[in-house]
This record gives structure tokens, C-alpha cells and sequence, in this order.
């Protein structure tokens, strides 16, 4: 099966197409400029490859948490992109991704993944390998403070790989954890690891309408009461 995935949910935009059983991706670290290079990016890999969107079988796109513009950029792309080639789209978490990433480049089957979600709090998730190589939630996403994410995954998981920004920004609170290490080069998602957990999910029959494609913010509510005059 063909699938086109594309992120750009943090400050990091990526690009990955599986084709004809080859993968063609770009990844660039790119702050500020995701709305003037994804599209690029997706006509370099299909130039690449040969492919055209009528060819593939679905897009996979970074659902969040991260980034409220970036979410929005990536989704939107997707969602073009599907309403013009008549294509399902599914929806990745981004904490999932890295937490993949980790599985694909190190072989690391228990993963915290912890992304800096500003205002002094971090995105967080605990992941496992399950019986179909896919790195699986154990613990619903959250938003939390640097120094609640011990107490919160604690009641999951002992000892785990680390990956993502939190480790970096909040190291005295996150060093409190019983990672094994954190991974200095997994800071950010990648779309190449979403094509293996998006492919996974088009299979068993989860893909929806673009009209249906949805966010996951995971703060949302908060961000909001946090804006000055609200309750």
C-alpha cells in the first residue's frame, strides 16, 4: 500500500512517502516556516518517487499535541491534499511518533515521550512495543507540569527510554524520572515513523473523511483559561 505522511506539529516539518515498498522522506528543523515548506517537501518526495497523489491509498498526518499552528498547517495540507486526490485520511500522535522513532533507530521498546508545551508544562505519554512492532500508549496523553510527570507515570512504568524537548528544557525536574537515558536526536517527531503506525490503522479500517480529520491539542481548555481576563 502507498501513504503519504506529512507533520509539522512542532518545530520540526517533515515528510515521508512509502511507495511501490521504497520510503522517500524530508525532515528540516524549520521554526516559523512550516506553512512554506511542507507543500515543497511533498513535491519533492513524489518527484522523487515517481508517485502521484492519485496513486496512493491514504494520508497519515500529525495529529498533536504541540504546536497549535503547526497542527493546524499539517492537518490542513492533509486535508487539501485528500479532498483533491479523493483520499482517508489518519491521524498520529506526535508523542506516539517519537516514541516510535526510538523503536526504529534503538531498538527501545519502553519509551517516555516529553515535549515542551511552554508555559512552564510539558506533553507527556508512556509507550510500549506491542505484538505488531507498534509502540503503544499505556496512559492517556497529558499536559502536565515538569516535576508531576514522575508522579503521573510512575503507577505505568519503572524504567523507560526517553525522548523529546522536555528532557532538554526541564532537566532537574524530568532527571527525577527512572529514564535509562534521554535520546539527544529524537527531540521531534518524524513522519517516516508515521507511516508504520498510520499504515497500521488504515488497515484495520480507522481511516475517516478529510472533512472529519480532527486535532489533538490535549490543552486546549486550558491555553484558554490561561489567556488573561478568563476563568
Amino acid at each position: 500500500m502507498n501513504y503519504l505522511a506529512i507533520d509539522a506539529s512542532t518545530e520540526a516539518c517533515s515528510v515521508a512517502l512509502q511507495f511501490n515498498h521504497e520510503v522517500f522522506s524530508r525532515y528540516e528543523v524549520c521554526p516559523q516556516s512550516h506553512s512554506l515548506r511542507l507543500l515543497p517537501m511533498v513535491d519533492d518526495v513524489l518527484k522523487e518517487a515517481g508517485c502521484k497523489l492519485s496513486q496512493l491509498d491514504g494520508l497519515i498526518f500529525g495529529r498533536g499535541p504541540g504546536s497549535f499552528t503547526g497542527v493546524r498547517i499539517g492537518i490542513g495540507v492533509a486535508q487539501g491534499l485528500a479532498f483533491a486526490a479523493d483520499l482517508k485520511l489518519i491521524g498520529v500522535s506526535t508523542l506516539q511518533t517519537m516514541a516510535q522513532l526510538a523503536y526504529i533507530n534503538h531498538q527501545q521498546t519502553k519509551v517516555i515521550a516529553v515535549i515542551d508545551a511552554r508555559m512552564s508544562e510539558v506533553y507527556n505519554g508512556y509507550y510500549e512495543l506491542d505484538e505488531n512492532n507498534i509502540m503503544q500508549s499505556k496512559i492517556n496523553e497529558a499536559v502536565t507540569s515538569p516535576n508531576q510527570v514522575k508522579q503521573r507515570l510512575s503507577k505505568v512504568v519503572q524504567q523507560a527510554y526517553g525522548v523529546g524537548t522536555g528532557w532538554d528544557v526541564y532537566p532537574n525536574d524530568l532527571s527525577l524520572l527512572n529514564a535509562t537515558k534521554h535520546s539527544p536526536e529524537i527531540l521531534f517527531p518524524e513522519a517516516k515513523a508515521m507511516l508504520v503506525i498510520g499504515a497500521l490503522a488504515f488497515k484495520k479500517g480507522e481511516s475517516v473523511l478529510p472533512e472529519n480529520a480532527q486535532p489533538v491539542y490535549v490543552r486546549d481548555t486550558v491555553s484558554w483559561k490561561k489567556l488573561p481576563g478568563r476563568k
